[in-house]
Protein backbone atom coordinates (compact mmCIF):
# COMPACT_ATOMS: atom_id res chain seq x y z
CA UNK A 1 0.00 0.00 0.00
CA UNK A 2 2.74 2.34 1.44
CA UNK A 3 4.74 1.75 -2.05
CA UNK A 4 1.85 2.25 -4.33
CA UNK A 5 1.01 5.55 -2.78
CA UNK A 6 5.22 6.53 -3.10
CA UNK A 7 4.91 5.75 -6.53
CA UNK A 8 2.02 7.32 -7.57
CA UNK A 9 3.83 10.46 -6.00
CA UNK A 10 6.93 9.65 -8.29
CA UNK A 11 6.73 13.29 -11.14
CA UNK A 12 6.54 10.74 -13.66
CA UNK A 13 3.29 9.46 -12.80
CA UNK A 14 2.16 12.47 -11.41
CA UNK A 15 2.26 13.78 -14.62
CA UNK A 16 0.94 10.88 -16.40
CA UNK A 17 -2.25 10.89 -14.11
CA UNK A 18 -2.31 14.95 -14.57
CA UNK A 19 -2.63 14.41 -18.92
CA UNK A 20 -4.65 12.02 -18.12
CA UNK A 21 -7.55 14.48 -16.70
CA UNK A 22 -6.43 17.46 -18.87
CA UNK A 23 -7.23 14.96 -21.50
CA UNK A 24 -11.13 13.71 -20.16
CA UNK A 25 -11.61 17.56 -19.14
CA UNK A 26 -10.88 19.09 -22.89
CA UNK A 27 -12.99 15.55 -24.08
CA UNK A 28 -15.66 16.88 -21.49
CA UNK A 29 -15.32 20.28 -22.69
CA UNK A 30 -15.67 19.79 -26.62
CA UNK A 31 -18.54 17.65 -25.95
CA UNK A 32 -20.48 20.40 -24.10
CA UNK A 33 -19.42 23.41 -26.30
CA UNK A 34 -21.57 22.48 -29.05
CA UNK A 35 -21.18 22.52 -32.97
CA UNK A 36 -18.57 25.30 -33.95
CA UNK A 37 -20.00 27.99 -36.39
CA UNK A 38 -18.10 30.66 -37.88
CA UNK A 39 -19.30 33.84 -38.02
CA UNK A 40 -17.85 37.36 -38.36
CA UNK A 41 -18.82 38.44 -34.79
CA UNK A 42 -16.63 35.65 -33.43
CA UNK A 43 -13.61 36.49 -35.53
CA UNK A 44 -13.63 39.88 -34.89
CA UNK A 45 -12.03 42.15 -31.27
CA UNK A 46 -14.30 42.79 -29.03
CA UNK A 47 -14.27 46.76 -27.78
CA UNK A 48 -17.14 47.01 -25.42
CA UNK A 49 -19.11 48.23 -28.05
CA UNK A 50 -16.91 50.99 -30.08
CA UNK A 51 -15.23 50.44 -33.20
CA UNK A 52 -11.86 49.21 -32.27
CA UNK A 53 -8.91 51.67 -33.54
CA UNK A 54 -7.29 50.62 -36.82
CA UNK A 55 -4.25 52.57 -35.58
CA UNK A 56 -1.99 50.35 -33.66
CA UNK A 57 -0.81 51.91 -30.40
CA UNK A 58 2.90 51.71 -29.69
CA UNK A 59 3.63 53.21 -26.22
CA UNK A 60 7.45 52.24 -26.30
CA UNK A 61 9.08 50.55 -23.48
CA UNK A 62 10.16 53.61 -21.70
CA UNK A 63 7.21 52.98 -18.65
CA UNK A 64 7.85 49.49 -18.88
CA UNK A 65 11.77 49.65 -18.00
CA UNK A 66 10.33 52.31 -15.41
CA UNK A 67 8.15 49.95 -13.33
CA UNK A 68 10.65 46.88 -14.32
CA UNK A 69 13.48 48.71 -12.81
CA UNK A 70 11.36 49.68 -10.13
CA UNK A 71 10.42 46.30 -8.82
CA UNK A 72 14.24 45.30 -9.35
CA UNK A 73 15.78 47.95 -7.23
CA UNK A 74 12.66 47.17 -4.73
CA UNK A 75 12.84 43.23 -4.12
CA UNK A 76 16.53 42.95 -4.38
CA UNK A 77 16.91 45.88 -1.93
CA UNK A 78 14.32 43.83 0.76
CA UNK A 79 16.33 40.89 -0.31
CA UNK A 80 19.69 42.23 1.11
CA UNK A 81 17.94 44.18 4.05
CA UNK A 82 16.00 40.92 5.19
CA UNK A 83 19.14 39.12 5.00
CA UNK A 84 21.08 41.15 7.49
CA UNK A 85 20.25 42.04 11.49
CA UNK A 86 18.95 45.53 12.24
CA UNK A 87 21.56 47.72 12.56
CA UNK A 88 22.55 50.93 11.53
CA UNK A 89 23.97 50.14 8.22
CA UNK A 90 20.98 48.59 7.54
CA UNK A 91 18.98 51.18 8.29
CA UNK A 92 20.85 53.95 6.29
CA UNK A 93 21.03 50.83 3.48
CA UNK A 94 16.93 51.10 3.70
CA UNK A 95 17.31 54.74 3.81
CA UNK A 96 19.26 55.12 0.53
CA UNK A 97 16.65 52.66 -1.21
CA UNK A 98 14.06 54.76 -0.41
CA UNK A 99 15.57 57.95 -2.22
CA UNK A 100 16.71 55.73 -5.08
CA UNK A 101 12.91 54.67 -5.53
CA UNK A 102 11.29 58.05 -5.08
CA UNK A 103 14.07 59.29 -7.41
CA UNK A 104 12.87 56.21 -10.01
CA UNK A 105 9.46 57.38 -9.53
CA UNK A 106 9.73 61.10 -9.45
CA UNK A 107 11.96 60.97 -12.36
Amino acid sequence: MELSIKLLLTPLAAFGVYMLLAGILSLVGRALAGPDEQSAVKSSAYASGEVGSYAPAAPGYRQFFTAALFFAVLHLGVLMAGSGSLTWVTGAYLTGLILALLALILG
